[in-house]
């Protein structure tokens, strides 16, 4: 019997093997209603109708994990991750960088910045981020075994164009879609057509400002005071706890800005993608579900406002079944044997 169970228990390990390996966790939350309307009040075709379920990122990525993939693909910081704007205690994530090429390590303020989102990322640096965590997270240069392959075919490019960049077949985790993202934030939920709220606090009201949470529609927006949280321009993930969408994420209205995959405009020589959500130094009409953001948003732009949230794959049915049909097959030939 305990040959039985050490089996059970090792193959049991290795189907959860990215959980038990993971140097981070990305909490997320499940956005279910697959096939659900989209929503048609203010831009055609209109935004939000997904027809898979998935998950995507309860908070928005944190200093703290951005500096885990730093330490981890990082120390050659050949494709430019780290921008020195990030070590700024009031405006950035409170990461810093020591030592020379080839031997970087990277530290973040955990008393006052590990669960603040990270910020002055581009584009690219939000999907070589994803494809590591697809990838496994693993360490080493920044490669196709590690940022440049997997969500994204980047292979290098680091330009501001890349429109033919696109989520491969078979992701794992990506950078939100505009209607993965859209959704998540906006939409009611319970069925398929349960229609939209204006904010992404379940509210077709203004949120106010109220770090309390007193009224449980609140969020990191612009107003006196300013900041909102003590000098520090970002607010803690989750701060307020009260004013979630109806999947259960948080700040996607407030605190930075978030890269989504939308190629909003796009000419000869450019092509920009999309930021949704509003950010601190906006009123409450950048968190409107109207407000679509992408104003010279090259994907190479940097800044203090700008950051991310990544969605993950749903395994299908067929493949759970499949694995816990193995391990059942398994575990009773050992039985039989013993």
């Amino acid at each position: 019997m305990k040959r039985v169970f050490a089996v059970t228990a090792a193959l049991a390990l290795l189907c959860l093997g990215s959980l038990a390996q993971a140097a981070i966790t990305i909490d997320t939350v499940g956005v279910g209603n697959a096939g659900n309307v989209a929503d048609t009040r203010y831009e055609s075709p209109g935004y939000g109708s997904v027809g898979y379920a998935y998950n995507v990122g309860k908070y928005e990525v944190t200093a703290g994990q951005y500096n885990a993939f730093l330490n981890s693909v990082a120390k050659t910081d050949t494709y430019s991750l780290y921008n020195t704007g990030m070590s700024n205690t009031s405006y950035g994530s409170g990461i810093t960088r020591s030592g020379t090429s080839g031997s970087y390590t990277y530290t973040v303020v955990a008393s006052s910045f590990v669960n603040r989102p990270v910020n002055y990322v581009s584009y690219w640096d939000s999907c070589r981020f994803a494809n590591w965590l697809g990838n496994g997270q693993p360490t080493g240069l920044q490669n196709a075994s590690t940022t440049e392959r997997g969500a994204y075919t980047l292979d290098g490019y680091n330009g501001t164009d890349g429109r033919t960049i696109q989520r491969n077949a078979g992701w794992k985790w990506a950078v939100t879609s505009e209607d993965e993202w859209y959704k998540a934030a906006y939409y009611k939920g319970g069925g398929t057509n349960a229609g939209y709220w204006l904010y992404p606090t379940s509210s077709d009201t203004a949120p106010g400002r109220d770090m309390a949470d007193a009224s449980g529609n609140n969020a990191n927006i612009y107003g006196t005071p300013y900041p909102i949280d003590s000098g520090k321009y970002t607010t803690v993930a989750g701060e307020f706890q009260n004013s979630d969408s109806p999947y259960g994420t948080f700040d996607q209205g407030g605190n930075v800005w978030e890269w989504n995959e939308a190629i909003v405009y796009q000419d000869a020589n450019y092509a920009y993608r999309g930021l949704r959500g509003g950010s601190w130094n906006y009123y409450d009409y950048g968190l409107q579900a109207s407000t679509r953001y992408y104003y010279h948003l090259y994907p190479t732009v940097e800044d203090y406002d700008i950051g991310f949230r990544v969605s993950e794959v749903v395994p299908e049915p067929s493949s759970i079944i499949a694995v816990a049909g193995g391990l059942i097959a398994l575990f009773g030939l050992r039985r039989r044997r013993a």
